[in-house]
């Protein structure tokens, strides 16, 4: 790897090829028919090779792609077991991995942005990138600070030309959106590309990055079971700060132990719901990369680029609403959401049904304890994109109003992770103290 490719004709031929491959492959499997090979024998190796060229082009793509992919792996929990397995193990990886750049582009990077004696900031610098991600890549390094005392720490790095490649990979997945949804039946990827779009300037700039990231640390300084990294150092393309050791949440979803499992639930649930109510701000990326579990027990948040700022905290219409759904007022539950914008003020629609749609999705916190399951996931996801559910039918007389589609997609993520993790908790007491107008009613 060097810089992104940044002209649009190559980004372009390379995704491009990815639904001209799904068919090449179909193909192969229409000969291998012929050839009397099992039916699940062909289809598999078709989606395996489907999934290893999915990794190989949105990694080396980078920029939006390979952020797509990152917000397409949260989402495989959802997915049938049959049609998940290739696509799980190719997708996560995504998460904290792609093709690095070579040593002599990060320290061009590092010259530009630090000045020409950048190493006279370090006591040691990695050039062996430690994690790589949609835009950067970050590397260990011990700081030098400037009383002299070094300290360990992450130094991220942004991919040259990564501004151009992300503006080209949305133009282009946009176009493309259809295929995906091979991976997550009826999941509507327009909403999420243009929320992707607008914020694209904000996540391009590391110093604004920083501020986000000073912000939580402010307001989780001395918390018992959320660690937020210091920032060391920042310019628009380099971001410098306090390194964090501990156990990846990908991991802890591959490997980890029960009880290691629900305390990252219970952790990234607390964390997503009280960050609104404590600094003004939602962390918009749960994707396991962005977690470790720490020795001491408590959960570390390692990147905050993609941010929602809510200085008025969580909007009290959802806790409110969640409450009635549960006690079962459906008139107010749609006076509710004709008020928000959810439903039409004017379209006549049939409460009880929708609080059938709505009520099942209230599972997780109707009960003290609730265990998030990838077969409770699937069954959600076959209840509302099946179009002959019921719940589909009512899903299309309802809107996404633009002021909550951030919310939206960021609890999606968020149980999607749940999902993988299998993890256990008190949600519903979590609810009741982070999310506004939730105990009022619930």
């Amino acid at each position: 790897m060097t810089d992104i490719p940044r002209r649009a004709v190559s980004r372009t031929a390379k995704l491009a090829a990815l639904p001209l491959g799904f068919a090449g492959r179909t193909v192969l499997g229409m000969g291998k028919r012929v050839t009397g090979l099992a039916s699940d024998v062909i289809s598999a190796e078709i989606q395996q090779r489907t999934a290893e060229q999915l990794f190989s082009v949105l990694g080396q793509l980078k920029g939006g792609a390979m952020k797509f992919g990152q917000a397409l792996s949260v989402f495989e929990a959802a997915l049938p077991e049959e049609i998940a397995a290739p696509y799980r193990q190719a997708l996560t990886k995504l998460q904290e991995a792609a093709p690095p750049l070579p040593a002599a582009t990060v320290h061009r990077v590092l010259a530009e942005q630090l000045g020409p004696d950048w190493r006279n900031f370090f006591v040691s610098f990695d050039d062996k990138p430690a994690a790589a991600a949609s835009i950067g890549q970050v590397h260990r390094a011990v700081w030098r600070d400037p009383d002299g005392i070094p300290r360990d720490a992450a130094v991220k790095i942004q991919y040259p030309g990564a501004g151009d490649a992300l503006l080209a990979d949305l133009k282009q997945l946009s176009r493309l959106g259809g295929m995906f949804r091979a991976f997550q039946p009826g999941l509507d990827v327009k909403p999420l590309l243009a929320e992707l779009r607008k914020r694209i300037t904000e996540e391009l700039d590391y110093e604004l990055e920083a501020e986000s990231q000073r912000a939580f640390g402010t307001a989780y300084a001395d918390d018992p079971e959320i660690f937020i990294p210091a920032v060391l150092a920042a310019t628009p393309r380099i971001l410098v700060t306090e390194w964090v050791e501990g156990v990846p949440l990908a991991d802890i979803i591959r490997e980890g132990t029960e009880e290691q499992r629900d305390e990252a639930g219970r952790l990234m649930a607390i964390l997503h719901l009280s960050a609104p109510m404590r600094a003004g701000l939602l962390h918009a990326d749960p994707h396991p990369g962005n977690f470790r579990l720490l020795a001491d027990g408590r959960l570390g948040v390692i990147d905050f680029g993609a941010v929602a700022r809510m200085p008025e905290g969580t909007p009290e219409p959802i806790g409110r609403l969640a409450g009635l759904a549960l006690r079962g007022e459906a008139d107010a539950v749609v006076e509710g959401l004709r008020e928000e914008g959810f439903v039409s003020g004017t379209e006549p629609i049939d409460a009880q049904a929708v609080l059938d749609y709505v009520r099942p999705m209230l599972d997780p916190v109707a009960t003290e304890e609730f265990r998030f399951t990838r077969a409770w996931l699937r069954a959600e996801a076959a209840r509302l994109a099946s179009p002959r559910s019921p719940a589909y039918q009512l899903g299309r007389q309802l809107n996404l109003p633009p002021s909550y589609l951030l919310i939206h997609r960021v609890t999606l993520g968020s149980i999607g992770v749940l999902c993988q993790l299998n993890a256990k908790a008190p949600y519903r007491a979590i609810l009741e103290r982070w999310l506004p107008g939730f105990a009022q009613v619930g």
